[in-house]
C-alpha cells in the first residue's frame, strides 16, 4: 500500500514526486518512458538554463532526486483505475499486475500527432517546435516553416507571425482551411503550400534547414513549428473513476488544489487545461503534492483519534 501512487513520469509527476519524497511518503511513480518530455531536445524557457537542457536530461536528473528521497519508479503503462473505499488500485499493461495507494495523482500529459517524416522528431526542441508561448522567440526574424494540418495550421502560422513576417506554412494532409482564414494568412504575408511533406532537411547537428515536398520541390527555412492537430490528451484510462473532462478530454481541476472532482484524486500538468510549459508543469506538481500531503496527515489524524478511542 502506498501512500501516493504517480501515474506519469514527466517534469509534472517528477515535481509530485520529490516534493512528496521530501515530505516521507510512500510514492510510486509509473512511467512508461514515451512522454511529451521525453522527445523534446532543448527546452528554452526555463529558469536555471539560459544554454536549454534536454527533455530527457531534466527527466533523469528529476529522477536520481526522487530516488534520493526514497520514491520508487516502475516502467509500465496504467491501464485502468478503480476505487474502493478510500483507496485507489491501478492496473498495469505489462504483466498485469496492479498496486494499491491511499491518493492518486494523474500526470500523463499529452501526445503530439505528428506523422512518421524522415528527420522530423529528432529536431524537436532543438529547430522543431510545438509550442508558440514556450519558443516563438527561437524563430524571431527568421524564415519560419510551419508543417501541420488545416486550421490547425494555420493557427499556428498566424500565432508566431508575431515573431517573424517570413512564413510558410506547409498543409500537409491538405485539410481544410476556410476562406476567412486563408484571406487572413494572405493579408499577413503568409505563403500558403498544399503539398505532402516527403523529408525534413537539416544537418547532423539537429538544425533544420527546410523540408523536401512530395512533388520535389525544397521549401527552405531556418526554423520550424508544428501543428497537425488531434493531440492525444492520456486520460482514458482514468475514467472508471468518474473524473469530470472536458470535450477535449482535458481533466477538470480545482485551481487551488489541483484536486479532481473525486476525493484522493489529483492531476496536474498537460491533462488539466495545459498551457504547454514545463514551468507550469513543475509547478502544477508542487502544488498537487502539496494538497496530497494535507490530506494524508488528515487521513493519518483520523486513524490515530479512531484508534486511541
Amino acid at each position: 500500500m502506498y501512500d501516493c501512487i504517480i501515474v506519469g513520469g514527466g517534469i509534472a509527476g517528477l515535481q509530485a514526486a520529490i516534493q512528496l519524497g521530501r515530505y516521507r511518503h510512500k510514492v510510486l511513480v509509473i512511467d512508461k518512458q514515451k512522454g511529451r518530455s521525453a522527445l523534446c531536445g532543448s527546452y528554452h524557457n526555463l529558469l536555471g538554463w539560459p544554454e536549454g537542457v534536454s527533455g530527457p536530461e531534466l527527466r533523469e536528473r528529476g529522477r536520481r532526486h526522487a530516488e534520493r528521497l526514497g520514491v520508487e519508479f516502475l516502467e509500465d503503462e496504467v491501464i485502468a483505475a478503480a476505487k474502493s473505499d478510500d483507496q485507489f488500485q491501478v492496473a498495469l499493461a505489462g504483466d498485469g499486475g496492479s498496486f494499491k495507494s491511499q491518493t492518486l495523482l494523474i500526470a500523463t500529459g499529452v501526445m503530439d500527432r505528428f506523422p512518421p517524416l524522415p528527420g522530423l522528431e529528432e529536431r524537436l526542441g532543438e529547430s522543431i517546435y510545438i509550442c508558440p508561448d514556450c519558443d516563438g522567440y527561437e524563430v524571431m526574424d527568421r524564415r519560419a516553416v510551419v508543417m501541420g494540418a488545416g486550421e490547425a495550421g494555420s493557427g499556428m502560422a498566424m500565432a508566431i507571425s508575431y515573431w517573424t513576417d517570413r512564413i510558410i506554412y506547409v498543409n500537409h494532409d491538405r485539410s481544410a482551411v476556410s476562406t476567412s482564414k486563408r484571406e487572413a494568412l494572405e493579408a499577413r504575408g503568409i505563403e500558403y503550400i498544399e503539398e505532402e511533406i516527403e523529408e525534413v532537411l537539416g544537418g547532423e547537428d539537429k538544425s533544420f534547414c527546410g523540408v523536401r515536398l512530395k512533388d520535389g520541390r525544397v521549401i527552405e527555412g531556418e526554423r520550424a513549428f508544428i501543428a497537425f492537430g488531434g493531440n492525444r490528451v492520456i486520460t482514458d484510462w482514468a475514467m472508471p473513476l468518474g473524473i469530470e473532462r472536458l470535450e477535449n478530454k482535458h481533466i477538470v481541476t480545482d485551481p487551488r488544489t489541483k484536486m479532481t472532482g473525486v476525493p484522493g484524486v489529483w492531476a496536474a500538468g498537460d491533462v488539466g487545461i495545459h498551457a504547454e510549459q514545463t514551468s507550469i508543469a513543475m509547478g502544477e506538481g508542487a502544488l498537487a503534492a502539496i494538497w496530497i500531503h494535507k490530506e494524508l496527515v488528515k487521513r493519518l489524524r483520523q486513524k490515530t483519534v479512531e484508534h486511541s478511542g
